[in-house]
């Protein structure tokens, strides 16, 4: 087996001093599904460089101690994933505007032992829209589902970036969504009105009229990484002329499943994996990311695992 394809935890990190068998991993827990290596990896190898990809298994409790070893370990950066995104912000030693902004970590470059936090999520699902649906994400009206998470927050203030005319905040609990919709209607593009921002909770009996007049719906809650998980959404609100694209793609989410079956267009998790990893690359090494490789690759590991 190759080291990159090993998973890996705060145990090894703790012995690698400069030696470390992979220079760049995804970071998260759990971890052991994600596509991010041989995507990466296939980069990697097209250009040129030695340096190799894989998989850190780090729980909540050992982020702290984990994040200062990259650096002394040398590696040259990590991406971010469930459930560390946010919590990882105050570890980082230079925050972008955009990570700061969009209140969520998903890339760390480090350079000279200095960690320094970016967000590839909200820039790289702009280019998955475009590249799934033909359409500018600004101009669509947009409703979230699971806004409350790190991936949810991100989006939803990308959305208000780029001019999205009505965004609409769904969570669980509605108390973690009202104060981002306060920052959501805060951020628009220069010259632009606000967006209609409105917050709700997951069974607010007003839902169903919010879903008949948005464009796209935006899953970006957990709900869809077992296979067994409800849909976050009813389907009967479902419209064939919605556009639906789930964030999740280790499976086949029930509410992708019911939305390809009225007839809807809908897109997984994989093409912004494809595009914030595109993003985070030319972040790690300022040249331009072998799209087209990395998008093979991932699609060459999907079926692999499906098989």
């Amino acid at each position: 087996m190759k080291s990159s394809e090993q998973l890996f935890g705060l145990r090894e990190l703790r012995q690698w001093s400069g030696n470390a068998p992979i220079q760049l991993a995804v970071l998260g827990d759990p971890v052991a599904h994600s596509a991010s290596p041989p995507m990466h990896n296939a980069a990697l190898s097209a250009c040129g460089f030695s340096q190799r990809y894989g998989r850190l298994h780090i729980l909540p409790e050992e982020l702290s101690e984990a994040v200062p070893l990259l650096g002394r370990a040398g590696f040259v950066g990590v991406n971010l994933t469930i459930p560390h995104k946010v919590a990882v912000l105050p570890m980082v030693d230079v925050l972008d505007p955009s990570a700061q902004l969009l209140g969520a970590v998903n890339t760390i470059a480090i350079r000279d032992q200095r960690l320094f936090g970016f967000n590839t999520d909200g820039p790289g699902l702009v280019r998955a829209i475009a590249a799934d649906f033909g359409v500018r994400l600004g101009e669509l009206r947009v409703l979230i589902l699971g806004a409350g998470g790190g991936a949810g927050r991100a989006i939803a203030l990308q959305c208000a970036l780029e001019g999205c005319p009505r965004i609409v905040l769904v969570n669980r609990t509605l108390e973690k969504v009202e104060p981002l919709a306060g920052e959501v209607r805060g951020v628009h593009p220069s010259g632009q009105p606000e967006s209609e921002v409105y917050a709700l909770g997951s069974s607010d009996v007003s839902l169903g009229e919010h879903v008949a007049v948005t464009d796209l719906i935006l899953q970006c809650s957990s709900l869809g990484m077992h296979a067994d998980d409800p849909s976050p959404l009813s389907v009967d609100f479902l419209q064939r002329s919605h556009l639906v694209y789930d964030t999740i793609y280790s499976n086949r989410s029930r509410l992708i499943t019911a939305a390809d079956a009225i007839g809807a267009r809908t897109a997984n998790g994989l093409s912004l994996l494809l595009h914030q990893g595109a993003l985070a690359f030319e972040i790690w090494f300022g040249r331009p990311a072998p799209v087209e490789i990395m998008g093979a690759a991932l699609l060459e590991a999907r079926s692999t695992q499906a098989s």
